[in-house]
């Protein structure tokens, strides 16, 4: 399991120019919610090895990114494919709905 800490300096090679699916959490250590969040990202990460890269925003250390994908609420998650955001997932409820989402975006 690999979870990348993106940033600014990083986010075009990791996120934009991957092979790979990236799953990005727009998240913050104060926030309770991404906290509670954080096994199922980890569980995320397991599950969707090989098909499914995770990278982790804080957005308080890196808010110009959090400001150019439009994150007013955390946790927020993004799927990036060849270099194009989704539609974002605020606040997912758990495993199942993060799962239901991906099948949407094409990732199973």
């Amino acid at each position: 399991m690999n979870i990348l800490n993106i940033t600014k300096e990083n986010f075009a090679q990791e996120v934009l120019q991957s092979a790979t699916p990236v799953l990005v959490d727009f998240w913050a250590p104060w926030c309770g919610y991404c906290r509670r969040l954080g096994p199922v990202i980890d569980w995320a990460a397991e599950a969707y090895e090989g098909k499914l890269q995770i990278g982790k925003i804080n957005i308080d250390e890196q808010p110009e990114l959090a400001e150019q994908f439009q994150v007013d609420t955390i946790p927020t998650l993004i799927l990036f494919q060849s270099g194009k955001a989704s539609e974002p997932i605020i606040a997912t409820e758990g495993k199942g709905q993060l799962t239901a989402w991906l099948e949407q975006q094409g990732i199973s």
